[in-house]
């Protein structure tokens, strides 16, 4: 007699369906008190006497409640998977709130769409922009309530265009996002046999795949476009022609994969930012953004860098760009631990400004969870 006929097999069977259905209605009841929780909060920031309009994404907040379930998981669950259930959890109750529009840096089916996803979970509306300037635009000019644009990758390293944004922005840094990337290599899901004579994809997409396609694909030509979700149309409407993106691409357009994670690096990851008009509190395990200008003249980086040094702040990330004055002055942005109230903090920015011509904090925010 097989298993699936054990009379004692089949009680057990029915006796954990049952448990799983009466868990079930518990979760069914736990999750409209919750969504009951969240519209009680939308009535007390709406009633607040202080006049100031309401502010119903907290990325701090979010933070804590992320960190702290994942500090109570005892598994199987992953703390990767638990994170992202309790993500859509957020967004639908934060929907019943406020329904956010976010911009991102579009077209559909971009990675920066999946770090807007990510974020913000399925419930929030994604709006696609042509470029990282149309994002920030949108942002400020209040079409949307945020924005997501690249700003850094583990292997290709900064996106300039993000960073020079900020020189003649005024908006703020929210949160960002950390997003591991894996490329896959995908042709027109009619083309048959047809030979690959060009691979598509964006510039960062290409190099990060080079020494991938310099052993499975040599000598046919590579082409940078402005997107890999770009790449993937183009493959979908010429079968010679096969792109570079990830799986939701291939998704998008109805791709054939013809190979997966074909990048160099198995840890690539790419960093975006998610920017707004708010300014965020401290979670516990933040980090600052900072603009600094400086005329170029001996010792100039060793001057703004002494104060954290003296202060035992950690720098995560420094890059020099250009000013746009044109007069030979440059610009740093500096990552570091910690949030702009915490305590040293603030003397160390009023240090830096006596030797720099301009500090400017682009935002404090909670580094990201998973």
């Amino acid at each position: 007699m097989s298993k699936a006929d054990d009379p004692s097999a089949l009680k057990s069977l029915e006796s954990v369906r049952d448990r799983i259905d009466a868990i079930d209605s518990e979760l069914t009841r736990l999750l409209n008190e919750r969504a009951a929780c969240a519209l009680r909060v939308g009535e007390i920031k709406q009633a607040d006497p202080d006049g100031a309009a309401p502010v119903y994404y907290r990325p701090e907040r979010e933070a804590q409640i992320l960190a702290r379930i994942q500090a109570d998981n005892g598994g199987p669950l992953t703390d990767q998977d638990l994170a992202r259930l309790f993500r859509e959890v957020i967004s639908c109750c934060l929907n019943l709130e406020q329904p956010l529009t976010i911009a991102y840096l579009g077209p559909a089916g971009t990675y920066t769409e999946a770090a807007a996803v990510k974020q913000f979970g399925h419930f929030a509306r994604t709006q696609a922009m042509t470029s990282i300037d149309e994002v920030f635009r949108e942002v400020e000019a209040d079409g949307v309530h945020y924005g997501v644009v690249p700003v850094e990758n583990s292997t290709e390293g900064m996106v300039n265009h993000t960073l020079d944004c900020f020189m003649d922005s005024t908006l703020n840094i929210c949160a960002e996002v950390e997003l591991p990337i894996h490329h896959a290599l995908m042709v027109n899901a009619g083309a048959g046999d047809t030979p690959i004579d060009e691979i598509v994809s964006h510039s960062q997409s290409l190099a990060q795949c080079r020494s991938w396609l310099d052993a499975h694909y040599p000598g046919i030509a590579r082409t940078p476009v402005d997107s890999n979700a770009e790449a993937a149309r183009l493959a979908l409407d010429y079968p010679g022609k096969a792109a570079i993106a990830g799986e939701m691409a291939a998704e998008q357009y109805g791709l054939r994969i013809l190979a997966n994670n074909i990048e160099d690096h198995a840890d690539n990851k790419t960093r975006f930012l998610v920017i707004g008009k708010q300014k965020v509190g401290p979670c516990g395990r933040d980090k600052t953004s900072l603009l600094v200008s400086t005329r170029n003249e001996p010792g100039a980086l060793y001057q703004v860098l002494g104060p954290f040094h003296n202060h035992g702040i950690s720098l995560s990330r420094i890059e020099t760009r250009p000013a746009k004055s044109g007069s030979w002055s440059y610009v740093f942005f500096i990552d570091f631990d910690g949030h702009q109230t915490d305590a040293g903090v603030q003397d160390v920015l009023d240090e830096v400004g006596e030797v720099a011509m301009e500090v400017r904090p682009l935002g404090s925010y909670p580094q990201a969870v998973v």
